[in-house]
C-alpha cells in the first residue's frame, strides 16, 4: 500500500505526528512519501532528512499557513503533479491548509482515498480568527468534509467536538489517539534547579510549548499571581510571538524572581524529570503530546478542560482539571494539587504512567491508522 502525507503545520505536536506516523508505517511495510514544508520551523528539515534515511520519500513543498490565493493555487498544482506521479493508494492530510490543498489535489486528479486528521479545527479558534473568517474556514472543512473518507480524531474527546460541528458525517469518523514511546521520558535524569534559576525548597511547575495565544501561557502567568501560590516557581520552555507580552506581564506582576522563560529546549525528558508537576493552560488542544510526555515522566498534570486533557485526567485519575479556563480556575486547580503531600502526587503520576503504557504507545497509533487505511484500500 502507497500512502502519501501531506502537512504544513510541521511545528509541536504536529511535527511529532507526521514524522512517527510515517517511520511507523514504514517499518510496517507500507510505500511512505511526504510532502511537506518546512517554512514556519527550519531545523524540521533534520526530521525530513531522517525520514529519507530512513526510506521515506520526501517531496519539499513550500505551503504557508496563511491564505495566499496564488501560492495556494501553485501549491495545489505542485500536489496534483506529485499525486499524478506517485499514484498513492492513500492521501493522509494534516492540519488546516495541507488539509485543503491535499484533499483538493485528490478530487482534481482522482487520485487515491482522502484521509483526514485535523488536529482541532481553526473554525473553533474564537481567540485567534475574527467570525468571518471562522465561517469561511467551517464552510470549506464542511465542503472538503462530505468529499473525504475517513475523518481521523485524535482522542474521543476531539471526536466529540467533532460530531458535534457537523463538518463530516458520523460514520467516516474514526478515533486514533496520539502516542508516543514512554521510554526516554521514564528513564530521564532531572537537572539541578540551579541550573535553571530556580531553588530546590519550592514546588517548581513546567509547562512546554509554543509561545501562543493558543497555548494560553498568558493565563498561567495570570493564574501565579492568585493568592496562595506566592512560593510556587514555574518555567515556562518554548519561543514563539507571545514571548514579549509574556515578559511584559510577568515584569508588571513581580513575579520576575520565581517564572523564567526558558526559550527553545530539546531536552524536555530532563526539564520533565525536574519539575514537581506539569501544567497545560491551553484554549484548545486534540490530544497534547506534551501531557503524554510528562505522565510518562511520572508527573501529575494540571490542565484546563481542553479535547484531550479531559480524557486523560478523568480516565487516568492522574491530575487536576480545572473548572475553566479563566485564571482563577487554573489558580485553584494548582492549589488543589499542591495541597496533597508528595506521595499521593507520586501516585497520580504512576498512574499516568501506567495509563500512557497501555493505551497511548505509537505502535498503537501506527496500527491503528494502517487499520483505517485498510478499510478504504
Amino acid at each position: 500500500m502507497r500512502v502519501l502525507h501531506v502537512m504544513e503545520a510541521t511545528i509541536g505536536g504536529t511535527r511529532r505526528h507526521l514524522s512517527d506516523l510515517a517511520l511507523g508505517e514504514r517499518g510496517a511495510g507500507l510505500d511512505v512519501h511526504v510532502a511537506a514544508a518546512s517554512l514556519r520551523v527550519p531545523d524540521f528539515e533534520r526530521d525530513l532528512e531522517r525520514l529519507e534515511r530512513e526510506g521515506v520519500g520526501v517531496t519539499r513543498i513550500p505551503m504557508r499557513r496563511e491564505v495566499a490565493p496564488a501560492l495556494d493555487r501553485r501549491h495545489a498544482a505542485e500536489l496534483r503533479a506529485l499525486l499524478e506521479r506517485l499514484r498513492p493508494d492513500v492521501v493522509h492530510t494534516h492540519s488546516s491548509k495541507a488539509g485543503a490543498l491535499g484533499r483538493w489535489a485528490s478530487l482534481r486528479s482522482g487520485i487515491g482515498a482522502r484521509v483526514h486528521t485535523p488536529h482541532t479545527f481553526a473554525f473553533l479558534f474564537a481567540s485567534m480568527f475574527g467570525p468571518g473568517k471562522r465561517a469561511l474556514y467551517r464552510g470549506v472543512e464542511g465542503w472538503l468534509g462530505a468529499r473525504t473518507q475517513r475523518l481521523i480524531a485524535v482522542s474521543q474527546d476531539e471526536a466529540r467536538t467533532i460530531r458535534a460541528a457537523g463538518v463530516v458525517a458520523a460514520e467516516k469518523l474514526r478515533v486514533v489517539e496520539n502516542g508516543i514511546d514512554p521510554r526516554p521520558y521514564a528513564a530521564a535524569r532531572a537537572l539541578a534547579r540551579a541550573s535553571l534559576g530556580f531553588s530546590e525548597g519550592a514546588p517548581l511547575l513546567l509547562t512546554a510549548g509554543l509561545l501562543n495565544i493558543a497555548k494560553g501561557q498568558d493565563l498561567l502567568v495570570e493564574a501565579l499571581a492568585q493568592p496562595g501560590l506566592e512560593h510556587v516557581q514555574l518555567a515556562l520552555a518554548g519561543e514563539g510571538e507571545l514571548r514579549p507580552a509574556l515578559e511584559a506581564r510577568i515584569a508588571a506582576l513581580g513575579l520576575g524572581a520565581r517564572v523564567r522563560l526558558l526559550g527553545f529546549r530539546a531536552d524536555m525528558p530532563a526539564l520533565l524529570a525536574t519539575c514537581d508537576a506539569y501544567v497545560l493552560p491551553s484554549r484548545w488542544e486534540g490530544m497534547p503530546y506534551v501531557l503524554l510526555e510528562a505522565l510518562s515522566a511520572c508527573k501529575p498534570i494540571v490542565a484546563t478542560p481542553v479535547d484531550g486533557a479531559r480524557e486523560l485526567v478523568e480516565s487516568g485519575a492522574c491530575g487536576v482539571l480545572a473548572q475553566g479556563m479563566a485564571p482563577a480556575q487554573i489558580a485553584q486547580a494548582l492549589r488543589t494539587l499542591l495541597a496533597q503531600r508528595a506521595p499521593e502526587r507520586e501516585r497520580l503520576g504512576r498512574a499516568g504512567a501506567e495509563l500512557v503504557a497501555r493505551r497511548y504507545t505509537a505502535e498503537r497509533m501506527v496500527e491503528s491508522t494502517i487499520a483505517v487505511y485498510r478499510e478504504l484500500a
